[in-house]
């Protein structure tokens, strides 16, 4: 008689537990995020804790130059400083110059003509070496030396090579402007991820705003994009809340919520984030051109694609990404001496309760 009542005590307990998993199942930021991250418990939400998704943001091994540049340019070149680089193979790098004078956010005529001069050298030198090469000629120390730092990319020296004097390319440092970042994104930070995370998607997306406009609530683009998120008036009537109602692109928070809205479109469409990623400096259409011209491998794309209009920017707009995230993550890494945040750090880290 006691082991019925216990096996019946047992099944009551389990039909309860049964009975319970479609509030779970009807919880819509549950369901959507079973699609791109780990689900948390209802205790655990309480605690505001940044997370990092490994699993989402996928940068294999051919992306691994291309993050390290950026990754250069925003913490260790300064804005009086100039890499010039091939644009194709971004650890080809061959010089660092230093802008004389006082470097402002704005370039004299005198340092842009510097950075001219730079340029046209390495082209005339690569052109030169190429012709060398090609028809057998002697080479010189400074030959055998552009050599080397062609075979450091760990590529055939020749394919990186062909082409090279018409692959140069100028990158300024912005060591300055990404820290000062840093500190604006403090007041956002808490807020923007929750708008991600409640759209069900990757919290670290709040990042993208450094790659975008070093979070400068009223910055323009010469393409016409305005604010924070960089909306143009078109993205802003289908994804921003007030749609044509209003033009709400220079606040922060109604373009974080269309910048979900588009992301989490973008991504229905395409099927991954490094290719959605990119659709925010490329377009939809234009990635998926991309995936048809070349398949879905995202590495592929970067390195085969030639659309119109996927130049520089659009190949590269999702290891920028991927920098800005990993050094948003660990300032203090980065950043070793701090960084001024201009609200307690505190504010972006712990909630209380949502």
């Amino acid at each position: 008689m006691m082991r019925i009542w216990l096996l019946l005590g047992l099944a009551f307990i389990l039909n309860g537990c049964t009975n319970s998993a479609p509030v779970v199942k009807n919880n819509r930021s549950v369901t959507y995020r079973t699609i791109t991250q780990p689900r948390t418990s209802p205790t655990k939400s309480l605690v505001y804790r940044p997370l990092v998704y490994s699993s989402v943001f996928q940068k294999s091994d051919e992306l691994e130059p291309a993050v390290e540049f950026w990754r250069k340019t925003y913490v260790v070149w300064h804005r009086s400083e100039v890499a010039i680089h091939d644009d194709r193979y971004l650890d080809v790098i061959y010089e660092v110059i230093v802008l004389p004078g006082y470097v402002g956010e704005s370039l004299t005529s005198e340092q842009k003509e510097m950075i001219n001069q730079r340029r046209n050298f390495w082209k005339i030198q690569l052109g030169v070496l190429e012709s060398k090469l090609r028809y057998n000629m002697p080479l010189n120390a400074n030959d055998r030396q552009i050599i080397a730092n062609l075979g450091s990319s760990n590529k055939h020296v020749n394919s990186v090579l062909y082409g090279a004097s018409e692959r140069v390319r100028a990158q300024r440092g912005i060591r300055e402007r990404f820290k000062h970042g840093l500190e604006i994104s403090r007041r956002y930070d808490r807020q923007f991820r929750r708008i991600f995370r409640n759209a069900g998607l990757p919290e670290d997306l709040a990042c993208l705003p450094h790659v975008e406009s070093s979070f400068q609530p009223a910055a323009r683009s010469s393409a016409g994009a305005v604010g924070m998120w960089q909306f143009t008036k078109g993205a802003a009537r289908t994804f921003m809340p007030a749609g044509d109602r209003i033009d709400q692109r220079l606040d922060p928070f109604a373009s974080a919520t269309g910048a979900a809205r588009y992301l989490s479109y973008a991504y229905s469409k395409l099927g991954d984030w490094p290719t959605a990623i990119t659709s925010y400096n490329h377009g939809i259409g234009g990635m998926k051109r991309a995936q048809n011209q070349v398949g879905r491998d995202f590495s592929r794309i970067v390195k085969n694609y030639d659309g119109t209009a996927f130049g520089f920017a659009s190949r590269n707009y999702y290891a920028q990404f991927l920098a800005a995230r990993e050094i948003a993550n660990n300032p203090r890494q980065y950043f070793p001496e701090g960084v001024q945040y201009e609200f307690p750090l505190e504010f972006g880290q712990t909630l209380a309760s949502e």
